[in-house]
């Protein structure tokens, strides 16, 4: 089907279908950051532990990319979508069921998988019926994907602090699943497909899908996606406990990291449109990346007042690097097979380093308990996103 094919109501559904269903993406991972030295605390772990609870699902979100046209062959888009959201929702409502550190492991994989598979089928979705205006519409995927971490971050507190129970504040998010599973119903994209390849009858269409594995510039893309999915995960997960050891309560430092997710939704859909209107995804790079590097030195101060300062900055460039990093194979290709398969490379290598990172911190933070190292980090990746976006360049006439 083509956009041509669907009614103003059935578009409308589509995209609020695709809203509802990314809103699930983060909620499982990002809540967990404002909680982090409590689940430490009253399960008695290292941050090492601790970190695996977030770096295990962003690495699983990496490992699994490749299973998502596999799937969608075997049962379709429709039926593996609405198992994938059903998985991310029981896995999260089993934290407080069973409230246990492996159980927490245990879920994080099993969220990690939903994601991994739901993702790049979202993406080719998108590319297929909205080949003209998919800017825009994955903006609005990245709204949701925003608009969930926001809340993840910023009420996880709020709900330990009422009930006094961090697996009901983890929980609680699955609530989401089976409200985007209603609404991808209601949306009929049982209409819907993502075709492997358009026209295997045709020798000469199957000859001119590229490999992405063989393309420079999609290992460009991976690698950049690699570092702005360690930089987004780093900073969500490690500004609550850095705050904290400032001397902000729990509920101080989820306020601090719902604020810069806050900014970054905002720019999830402003970058976007901004974009369409004045073109150049390489001065948009090197135009939040810098913002990056001032809010990383905010951070680096230790003062509270400069760390609200650089939560609002930081927002920039975790609303803005995101979609770009989604658009960037959307405007390499030429269909929604090519498209599937250049965004399940680049988020199977970006996941993996974007779950690494985080690990690392944990692990440094063990051996040196000071934060100033992981700062030393978020900044590291910033220089090197900014190294990658000179080496991208510009789209590809």
């Amino acid at each position: 089907m083509n956009p041509n094919q669907l009614t103003t109501k059935k578009t409308v559904l589509l995209i609020f279908a695709i809203f509802a269903v990314s809103l699930n993406m983060r909620p499982a991972i990002t809540s967990i950051g404002p909680l982090l030295d409590l689940i430490r605390g009253q399960l008695s772990l290292t941050n090492a532990q601790v970190s695996l609870l977030t770096a295990l699902p962003v690495i699983c979100m990496g490992v699994f990319a490749s299973l998502a046209p596999v799937l969608n062959r075997r049962f379709g888009l429709n039926a593996t979508m609405i198992f994938m959201v059903a998985v991310i929702g029981v896995m999260t409502a089993l934290r407080d069921f069973i409230p246990t550190y492996t159980m927490l492991l245990v879920s994080s994989i099993g969220v990690g998988i939903a994601i991994a598979i739901a993702g790049p089928l979202l993406s080719a979705m998108i590319k297929q019926n909205f080949p003209h205006r998919a800017g825009p519409v994955i903006g609005i995927y990245s709204f949701g994907l925003g608009a969930g971490a926001t809340a993840s971050t910023g009420l996880s507190a709020y709900f330990y602090e009422l009930t006094g129970s961090y697996p009901f504040a983890l929980s609680i998010w699955a609530v989401l699943a089976f409200a985007g599973i209603a609404v991808w119903l209601a949306s009929a994209t049982d209409q819907l497909v993502v075709h492997q390849q358009a026209g295997k009858s045709s020798k000469q269409k199957v000859s001119e899908f590229r490999s992405p594995w063989k393309n420079s510039k999609a290992w460009l893309f991976l690698f950049f996606f690699g570092l702005q999915s360690a930089a987004f995960f780093s900073i969500v997960i490690w500004l609550a406990p850095i705050a904290i050891s400032k001397g902000m309560t729990i509920v101080q430092a989820g306020t601090l990291v719902s604020l810069m997710t806050a900014v970054q939704i905002v720019l999830n859909i402003t970058i976007p449109l901004m974009m369409e209107r004045y073109p150049g995804r390489k001065m948009w790079l090197l135009f939040i990346l810098l913002i990056g590097l001032v809010a990383v030195g905010m951070f680096a101060t230790g003062h509270v007042p400069f760390l609200w300062v650089g939560a609002l900055l930081m927002g920039v460039p975790l609303g803005g690097m995101f979609p770009i990093a989604l658009v960037l194979p959307l405007d390499e290709t030429e269909n929604a097979a090519e498209t599937n398969s250049w965004t399940a490379m680049m988020q199977t290598g970006g996941y993996i380093i974007g779950g690494i990172l985080p690990l690392l911190i944990g692990v440094l933070y063990d051996a040196t308990n000071n934060h100033q190292v992981t700062i030393a980090l978020f900044a590291s990746l910033f220089i090197g996103m900014i190294i990658l976006a000179l080496l991208i360049g510009d789209k590809t006439e």
